[in-house]
């Protein structure tokens, strides 16, 4: 059985991404006691800060990229008024970590590609010729334009 161009063409999927990226160096930079704007500062705008939980910020990140694993990931803030009570994440991605498993990975490397000549390999090369002299060699315009200033 032959199998077809669906075999061949893969459908385009939506990119989705959510919330915010939290990474190692981004939480090491909050700890408890810490105030609600450092936390800010630090993580950005909480996805879910809910005036009935005012002690409780969400920080969600969910991504779906074709040709890579789907990630979520979610990290609770916990308050006590003003400052950072404490923290509940998981092991978190390092900035290096989280660009790496975004990136998709080629089913085969790209071919080096060579940008410039050696010395042998340029004087290897053919020598153009010169062009041969032609009897109607172009002579300038053709036309007589008026001058440009009146006399």
């Amino acid at each position: 059985m032959s199998e077809g161009i669906t075999s061949v063409i893969t459908p385009y999927k939506v990119e989705v991404v959510q919330g915010n990226v939290v990474t190692r160096e981004m939480l090491a930079r909050i700890h408890p006691g810490s105030s609600r704007t450092d936390v800010r500062d630090a993580l950005g705008s909480p996805l879910l800060a809910d005036p009935f939980h005012a002690d409780r910020w969400d920080y969600v990140f969910t991504i779906k990229r074709q040709g890579t694993e789907p990630q979520k990931r979610s990290v609770v803030i916990w308050f006590d008024g003003d400052s950072v009570k404490s923290i509940d994440a998981p092991e978190l991605p390092s900035e290096d970590e989280f660009v790496a498993s975004i990136t998709r990975q080629r089913a085969e490397p790209l071919p080096e590609r060579k940008l410039m000549l050696t010395d042998e390999e340029r004087a290897a090369l053919p020598v153009p010729k010169a062009p041969e002299p032609t009897e109607a060699q172009p002579q300038g315009a053709k036309r007589s334009y008026p001058p440009l200033e009146n006399p």
